[in-house]
């Protein structure tokens, strides 16, 4: 091959690849993965998050985490809203937060750091199986699979200096070990819990103590209205809010929650992790 051949050749090749640089394309060669075409494996493996389904040898694996704000009217009150029928508000917790409980067992959960201020909320959990976008009320506890007893721990005093600030407040809310949880009882077996006692003892003495039929948005309005905002699907879950009486726990105290119709779940708080 001549010098003038070759030197054509180098050229062309060279424009072929700037015209590709160009169109967005990267060059033949460079478009093979560094693994030479073999199937691109993870960095590193995850644990998946999973929940004890009661009665069943299957788990319930942990997708997403929604928690409702003041759905409570005394509640609502206590932290200074107004508990009229304003447009429900969510947030939401990492998946990783869950910290399951099993029945039967006082659970160590640590204090958390940098607050001073650590409260319980307790709140009946829904489980969905399903899901969609735009979810009409009516069709809404179709996805619901199963319910269990949770806390939404929260770092009272984060949260409510970021809310001062006007700023995000998930370091309130939204941290290691922030969303115990007992095990999934099916909808099959407890139905739909719309009316029961909700409760919950620290040391054996009564805090929380109201019914479920008080919430302000009945958990299949949650679903609805959540579906509004945000495409739900199966591995969901929704911490349906708390009632009154939220209150500060220290290292030592033991928590005692009960939702009537499900298992209680108790922890006991113990020192900072």
């Amino acid at each position: 091959m001549t010098t003038n051949r070759r030197n054509a050749l180098r050229v062309a090749a060279a424009a072929a690849a700037g015209s590709a640089l160009l169109s967005g394309r990267a060059p033949a060669e460079e478009a093979e993965p560094a693994s030479g075409g073999a199937t691109p494996r993870p960095l590193f493996a995850l644990p998946q998050v999973t929940i004890p389904i009661v009665g069943s040898a299957e788990v319930f694996p942990v997708r997403r985490i929604y928690c409702i704000g003041r759905n409570y009217a005394a509640h609502a009150r206590e932290m200074g809203s107004d508990p009229t029928r304003e447009p429900p508000f969510f947030f939401q917790k990492p998946t990783d937060a869950i910290q399951v409980v099993p029945v039967g067992r006082v659970a160590d959960h640590p204090y958390p750091s940098l607050t001073r201020n650590y409260h319980h909320e307790l709140e009946l959990v829904a489980a969905l199986r399903s899901g969609g976008r735009n979810i009409p009320k009516e069709a809404a506890l179709d996805h619901v699979h199963a319910y269990a007893i949770g806390l939404d721990m929260t770092r009272r005093d984060l949260q409510r200096g970021m809310g001062d600030q006007k700023k995000p407040w998930e370091i309130g809310k939204s941290f290691d070990h922030a969303a115990p949880i007992g095990p999934l009882h099916p909808v099959s077996a407890i139905g739909h819990p719309e009316r029961g006692a909700i409760r919950l003892s620290v040391n054996g003495k009564v805090r929380q103590d109201a019914d479920l039929s008080q919430m302000i948005w009945s958990v299949a309005e949650q679903i609805a209205n959540l579906s509004e905002a945000f495409e739900l699907k199966a591995g969901d879950l929704i911490y349906s809010g708390t009632p009154e009486n939220v209150g500060p726990v220290v290292p030592g105290d033991v928590l005692l929650g009960q939702i009537a119709g499900l298992p209680d779940l108790s922890i006991r708080i113990t020192d900072r992790a």
